[in-house]
């Protein structure tokens, strides 16, 4: 892939437009530390991680790269007004915010000096992002695992949209895991690209290894998006997903979902290695990926295909 900068690339100080999603329990200073020495923007994924966890990650980051990296914040967190303060006596640089108002922190971070990027899964909040002042707008499709946006609208719909309605940087998220996607994404009018699922199954990924082995066994239609009622989440097909959907035929019973999902059901499925009573979060992409990778060797393909597809000629 050739290297010239582009707004994303010049606005991150990083090689390639390529940014690892901060997910939850995958994403530890080992794989964003990884993804920024190839060159890529690596996000530390606060979502899972109590303040201190946080503030270690942070820094043995700092010892394992030279290189810019970052923290996503889930704003429907708990403890989030310590967490931001840990990223501020950190002097991390760069900040993805999701799930909530991008209003909320963006000046605040900026007036800190941070750069900040918000997460959105329509058209209307990437339009609330600009107004709000954020540095650049991710618009995630509903093929996205993990938590998601309740109007099931595809990437490729999604990204083409954003374009003509908003003049900031713009990355694509959702269902890329192959440079061809990278590149199709871009040909829709994105700056850069950000990949979760791809990375979750990588060797430096934090998650167990029972759950990157279920990855690559996924096939089309293992991946589900559910529990609208709350915050909706593509998760895989299991136990914990049976026990959810039985909860569903004798009625949408929000408290009785509150509960199943409250014993740490993400931790016990994607870090502990429970696939059957665990919550399991992935895109629908995981249906192309077949094998555990270094992180170095996800960035080889990558970049490999990206250059290989060649645009049809009409």
């Amino acid at each position: 892939m050739q290297t010239e900068q582009n707004r994303i690339t010049q606005l991150f100080n990083i090689q390639y437009p390529i940014i690892q999603a901060g997910m939850i329990w995958h994403s530890g200073w080992r794989l964003a530390s990884a993804v920024s020495n190839c060159g890529g923007l690596g996000l530390i994924g606060a979502g899972s991680m109590y303040p201190d966890i946080l503030r270690e990650n942070i820094r043995k980051c700092k010892m394992a790269t030279d290189k810019p990296f970052g923290v996503n914040v889930p704003m429907l967190y708990p403890n989030l007004e310590e967490i931001i303060q840990i990223i501020l006596e950190e002097g991390v640089k760069i900040v993805f915010t999701s799930a909530g108002n991008p209003k909320t922190y963006t000046e605040t971070l900026q007036k800190e000096g941070l750069t900040v990027a918000h997460v959105v899964s329509s058209t209307k909040f990437a339009v609330k992002c600009e107004e709000a002042g954020v540095d650049a707008v991710v618009a995630e499709g509903f093929e996205a695992g993990g938590h998601n946006g309740r109007d099931e609208t595809t990437t490729f719909c999604l990204i083409p949209n954003v374009r003509q309605h908003i003049s900031k940087p713009l990355i694509a998220a959702g269902g890329i895991a192959l440079g061809s996607q990278m590149k199709a994404a871009m040909m829709l009018g994105a700056d850069a690209v950000q990949i979760g699922s791809r990375f979750a199954a990588t060797v430096e990924a934090s998650a167990h290894d029972n759950w990157k082995k279920k990855i690559t066994e996924l096939n089309e239609g293992d991946t589900h998006l559910t529990l609208k009622e709350l915050a909706p989440v593509r998760m895989v097909k299991n136990k914990f997903f049976t026990e959810l959907e039985e909860i569903y035929q004798v009625g949408r019973n929000k408290d009785a979902l509150i509960e199943s999902l409250g014993r740490a059901r993400a931790k016990r499925g994607m870090f502990e290695g429970d696939m059957e009573n665990g919550e399991l979060e992935i895109g629908q992409v995981s249906a192309l990926i077949h094998d555990i990778l270094p992180v170095e060797t996800v960035f080889t393909n990558l970049l490999k295909e990206f250059e290989e597809t060649k645009t049809p000629v009409l």
